[in-house]
């Protein structure tokens, strides 16, 4: 101690002492006393703050004190550095390269392949409130100590439990298969009280990295313990009981149980026990982890896993109505085919385009008025051509994530990306009944949010175009949309059978060079049946009329008196009774400056029918003649060798002019028919630029994000249905039925939204399925054909494949029938029911109607009737069937039966199921979660006490917030209290998991 201006004058330590402060106001004076006895210090000080200050200074001075703000000081700089990781938690590095790194070798935790590696739950005990009349509303915090690195890294967090200070958490922890986790690995678990689950931006945000959370916003710490890995899993009880202890490590503030979970085993005993506690957290148990996996075993994997990737889960356990417990396991993974469909697409496209713009240019000469035409429509074409080329450019560099967020739906270079899709799976494990899946598909509305809904969506916007089209017929010839699509048929049955022709017969004259009477036979049999399809492809009179408008396009051309055109059945004939090919007089290309006859097609389309019947007789004289040879031999003719080798040669040389003869006739009519399809292309173009060519865009880009999800749904069902002969023998015989839950509203932008995706999935019709035999490590899908067919070829591994009917093995195609129910359910849905119109989605739902009854009865009278499962019978479908058309017929104002009633019959009729909004993230977050509790209290007998309890739970701490998290980085449902006055009851979101957030 000294004075302002002298030297020290005496020390005093400050050790094993404390102070004693005056409580006078007036009073500046402290005490400072020692325990070892040594006389008091008597303090003064000039002012009471002055006075205040010092007495704080001085009890801080000690070591005791030191040591615990060093502590302290330790706690926040680890806590610091949490929240700096926390958006990286899960990006972690696999064990195996983790160990590869050259750390220190640690104890490996033994489990199950393809099994989390450690999974345990949560519950405290007697925690200790900072007032005695304060109830708490907590959770815990875990963090991850990594033994090699010595770094905190926030892991997850449980739900706020309110109420109790003997918290039961709904929300475990699981760490993957993956996840670099040992035996000497540490967790800190942290208890926090939160004062308004509104204000806790800690736990419900991702900071930026330069921000760091606020201490005392929302939230208070209560204490926190730390266990090590191996002694949990070692543990004979496979339980921790762990002390909860204050910052300063001093004081305790309750305790913490920690419990090992194994998923699939049940637990045993009654909940009874447990229904006496707190009434806001009955018997629940949830815990999330990042492992698919599916009822049929570890076969499914290789090819799951090439198209799920980045899955979450969490499991839950409810009690049932007799009060015992059931295990319910929830996931959601993204998958690679929101990229690699798309990607095949636009590469088809642009093979398309250049074949089209290519067909176009060999038109040959034509007059001024179309050759301008031609250059007009080639230029727009090549155009459009350069932007796939652009698109798919982009789409190849993307790197990182599988999905495209809701918050990237207006991008351009993602515009055919289907926003936010992901697999929603629920897995239900029941005490007394067999396991069971639940799948949905959900994903962003289809759409062309680039474009904009500026002027409607496609369904408008096609009709627009096609009443306008009809009034351009004094610039070009107005074709319909039924006679182009059947022209772009021709051209593709033209190029996809003439190479096989050509094949079968070369194959047919290797077969006569080596006097093969059985390969003889079966060339033949190939070579007439791919020849009959070709003929049989040009039966139409839109070739003949498309001739003969492409001739008075020539220049200089001369119509001949028009002849009647002769009924297509007798052009076609009987190809066996048609003249020997020596009497066809060769016809040179369509002339350009000579009179035109009409008759000339059908006698060039005829050649081909006559030149095949001319072959077909020659191998059938060349095989008798073969025939007789054998039977004089066997008769010891000695002119039978002679015979014998007199025709073994000539085979060839007879055949060889009559093939050559077909294929030059086939020839001719691909040009014609190439040249005169290629002009009713022309007119489709002229007739409507540009707008022809941006609604092929648009139509483009919403067809392929529902082809993507399509994709998807069928390859999950597919896996799933492998060991269901029903199911099937359902596939191949009638088809798969894939059903489109909307939630998007008849106002506004969302309105061209619903036309956009009622085109899209309708769209959806043209595409076949074929499932083939994998040859390599490589499952993804393979995608063939044009825009009006499509063929979507999925592979599966061998064990897989041997497990399917013959019929799909032996590649029958199968048919897809898409419907799609709409029923807005928001704010804007209000306004278009009081002052809008609704009319576009009450004509949607009736249209699908009709085809899912068509659906239903195709399977009624293919399907035998036990393929459906024990519990869904027939007079159960015909009654949901008439209850949706009533409730259809109804009109009734955000009728949500009309998706629950179309959902139920999509299951029962084992189908696929999505369900879109905008983004798939809010409404759709609502409704999949709805239709999993629901189907829990329907068909899984939860107790009708937890309905509620276990919808807030998924979507307060299930896979759905989790789905927001991914999409907007924020843990909040973007809804707002007087949008949710206008959503049905039962899709409300729990209180304090809505808010502001950017969508």
């Amino acid at each position: 101690m000294k004075n302002k201006s002298s030297e020290a004058s005496e020390v005093v330590i400050l050790e094993r002492c404390w102070i004693v402060e005056f409580r006078s106001k007036t009073d500046v004076s402290i005490v400072l006393k020692f325990q070892s006895g040594e006389p008091d210090l008597y303090l003064e000080a000039a002012s009471k703050p002055d006075c205040e200050s010092w007495a704080v200074a001085l009890g801080e001075a000690n070591s005791e004190g030191l040591k615990n703000k060093i502590q302290q000081l330790r706690r926040l700089i680890m806590e610091i550095k949490e929240e700096r990781s926390s958006g990286e938690a899960q990006q972690f590095l696999p064990s195996s390269q983790v160990d590869s790194l050259g750390e220190p070798q640690f104890t490996n935790i033994q489990r199950t392949a393809n099994e989390p590696k450690l999974e345990f739950s949560l519950a405290c005990k007697d925690l200790v409130a900072a007032t005695r009349d304060r109830k708490l509303n907590t959770f815990i915090q875990i963090s991850v100590v990594h033994p090699a690195e010595h770094i905190l890294t926030r892991y997850s967090s449980t739900e706020i439990v309110e109420g109790t200070r003997d918290p039961l958490f709904l929300t475990g922890v699981t760490f993957p298969p993956a996840y670099p986790i040992y035996e000497e690995t540490k967790i800190k678990l942290t208890v926090y009280d939160v004062k308004d689950k509104s204000q806790d931006t800690v736990r419900t945000n991702v900071l930026p990295d330069h921000k760091e959370p606020r201490a005392d916003v929302g939230r208070s710490f209560l204490g926190c313990t730390t266990f090590r890995v191996g002694d949990l899993v070692k543990s004979k009880e496979q339980q921790l009981t762990l002390t909860l202890r204050t910052s300063d490590g001093g004081k305790t503030v309750g305790t913490i149980e920690v419990n090992l979970v194994k998923m699939g085993e049940l637990e045993d005993g009654e909940t009874d026990h447990i229904t006496t506690d707190a009434q806001d957290q009955k018997c629940a148990l949830v815990r999330e982890c990042t492992a698919t996996e599916g009822i049929s075993g570890k076969d499914n994997l290789p090819s799951l896993n090439a198209v799920l990737k980045n899955p979450i889960c969490k499991l839950y356990r409810f009690p049932t109505s007799d009060n015992k417990w059931m295990r319910i396991r929830e996931q959601m993974a993204e998958t690679t085919l929101s990229f690699h469909v798309p990607k095949e697409l636009i590469n088809l496209h642009i093979k398309e385009d250049m074949r089209r713009n290519q067909e176009l240019k060999d038109l040959g000469e034509l007059a001024p008025h179309w050759d301008n035409m031609r250059r007009s429509v080639i230029a727009h074409c090549d155009q459009m051509l350069s932007m796939y080329q652009d698109t798919l450019a982009e789409l190849a560099k993307h790197t990182g994530s599988s999905f495209k967020s809701s918050c990237s739906k207006g991008e351009k270079t993602l515009e055919f990306i289907p926003i936010n899709l992901h697999l929603q799976r629920m897995h239900v494990h029941s005490p007394r009944l067999k396991d069971a899946l639940y799948d949905v598909i959900t994903v962003g509305a289809p759409a062309a949010h680039f474009q904009g809904f500026k002027n409607g969506g496609l369904r408008k916007l096609l009709s627009k175009f096609e009443a306008e089209r009809r009034n351009t017929g004094y610039q070009c010839i107005y074709y319909s949309p039924e006679n182009t699509a059947k022209a772009k048929e021709v051209l593709s049955n033209i190029n996809h059978l003439q190479p096989l022709i050509s094949s079968h017969a070369d194959l047919l004259l290797n077969s006569a060079s080596q006097h093969s009477p059985d390969s003889l036979k079966n060339s033949l049999k190939m070579l007439s049946e791919k020849t009959e399809l070709f003929v049989h492809a040009f039966k139409d009179q839109l070739v003949r009329s498309a001739l003969l408008a492409l001739y008075t396009a020539r220049p200089g051309c001369v119509l001949k008196k028009p002849a009647v055109p002769r009924n297509s059945a007798e052009e076609g004939g009987d190809l066996q009774h048609q003249d020997h090919p020596s009497q066809i007089k060769r016809q040179d290309s369509i002339p350009h400056h000579s009179e035109y006859d009409e008759e000339e097609w059908d006698r060039v389309w005829a050649n081909v029918g006559k030149s095949l019947n001319c072959v077909i007789a020659m191998v059938d004289r060349l095989l008798e003649k073969d025939n007789i040879s054998n039977v004089k031999e066997g008769e010891n003719d000695p002119s039978a060798a002679d015979c014998k080798v007199l025709h073994t040669g000539d085979w060839y040389e007879q055949l060889y002019p009559l093939v050559i003869t077909l294929k030059d006739c086939m020839g001719e009519v691909v040009t014609r028919a190439k040249q005169s399809m290629a002009f009713v292309l022309l007119q489709e173009l002229a007739c409507g630029l540009p707008q022809c060519l941006m609604l092929t865009l648009r139509r483009d880009i919403v067809f392929s994000q529902a082809l993507a999800g399509l994709v998807c749904g069928f390859i999950i069902k597919l896996h799933t249905g492998l060991h269901d002969q029903g199911f099937l023998q359902q596939l191949h015989t009638v088809g798969l039925l894939v059903q489109y839950e909307g939630l998007l509203s008849t106002y506004s932008e969302e309105a061209g939204m619903l036309e956009d995706m009622a085109v899209g999935i309708s769209d959806l019709q043209k595409v076949m399925f074929k499932v083939i035999e994998a040859k390599s490590e490589d499952f993804l899908p393979i995608i063939t054909g044009r825009r009006e067919h499509y063929i979507i070829e999925v592979q599966l591994p061998a064990k897989m494949f041997e497990l399917l009917p013959q019929e799909i093995k032996e590649g029958k195609l199968l048919r897809m029938y898409p419907v799609l129910f709409n029923v807005g359910i928001n704010e804007q849905q209000t306004l278009a029911e009081r002052f809008g119109d609704t009319t576009l989605q009450e004509n949607i739902n009736q249209e699908n109607l009709e085809l899912l009854k068509e659906y239903y009865k195709l399977f009624t009278e293919k399907m035998p009737p036990d393929c459906l499962p024990h519990f869904q019978e027939q007079n159960d479908l015909k009654g949901l069937l008439e209850n949706l058309h009533q409730n259809i017929q109804a009109k009734k104002r955000k009728n949500v039966e009309i998706m629950w009633l179309a959902a139920t019959i999509c299951r029962k009729l084992n189908g696929v199921r999505f369900t879109c909004c905008k983004s798939a993230k809010d409404r759709t977050s609502m409704s999949v979660t709805l239709e999993q509790c629901s189907i829990l209290r329907d068909e899984h007998q939860l107790h009708k006490d937890f309905f509620i309890r276990a919808l807030d739970c998924m979507r307060r701490e299930g896979c759905r917030i989790e789905n927001v998290l991914k999409n907007v980085k924020c843990r909040k449902y973007a809804f707002n209290m007087i949008q949710l006055m206008a959503f049905p009851k039962y899709y409300r979101p729990p209180e304090g998991t809505y808010g502001k957030a950017d969508t």
